[in-house]
């Protein structure tokens, strides 16, 4: 069994339905989901704020591959088009972590897997949803493992400020 965390967000189209597709899709599978969050876009390209957040899953038969190969399913079927790194998405979907029960970080150097994600820590828009959900949760980098609430307070005021809570749930509406 692994235990996943999944940064998810969008800036394109509906993106509360594509931050839900991915809550949908789970389902049983579902083990928490944080509250959305808004936050300014990342990396430097022109494009109007994301809504942003992070959840947890457990699935007894997927690994970390197959976790990707969900991530990349919930993006195309969100028709996201890779065409500017950093750029406007309807749906981005991240594997921040992936945990082995009862608990050890699985790690993979493969570029077309990273794991830990090697940017986690330096993203507000990350950390601060994980928070939301998993207030004790660590994370590490090479040799570095911290709370996240530690990297968070590593980063800038600015960086921490671009992301801000909002009345949204990804609840689906029934």
């Amino acid at each position: 069994m692994t235990r996943v965390v999944l940064s998810i967000g969008s800036n394109v189209g509906d993106s509360l339905a594509h931050l839900r597709s991915v809550t949908a899709e789970l389902g049983p599978r579902l083990v928490s989901a944080s509250a959305v969050f808004s936050s300014e876009p990342w990396g430097g390209v022109e494009q109007q704020d994301f809504l942003n957040a992070v959840v947890v899953a457990d699935d007894q038969e997927r690994g970390p591959y197959q976790w990707l190969e969900f991530a990349r399913e919930r993006e195309e079927a969100a028709e996201r088009v890779r065409v500017v790194r950093w750029g406007p998405r309807s749906l981005d979907v991240d594997i921040v972590v992936c945990r082995s029960v009862p608990g050890d970080d699985l790690i993979s150097a493969d570029p077309e897997l990273l794991l830990p994600h090697p940017r986690a820590h330096q993203r507000a828009f990350v950390l601060t949803p994980w928070l939301d959900i998993e207030p004790d949760a660590t994370l590490a980098v090479g040799d570095d493992a911290r709370s996240v609430s530690a990297w968070l307070a590593s980063l800038t005021d600015s960086e921490r400020a671009s992301v801000r809570r909002t009345d949204m749930t990804l609840d689906t509406p029934r």
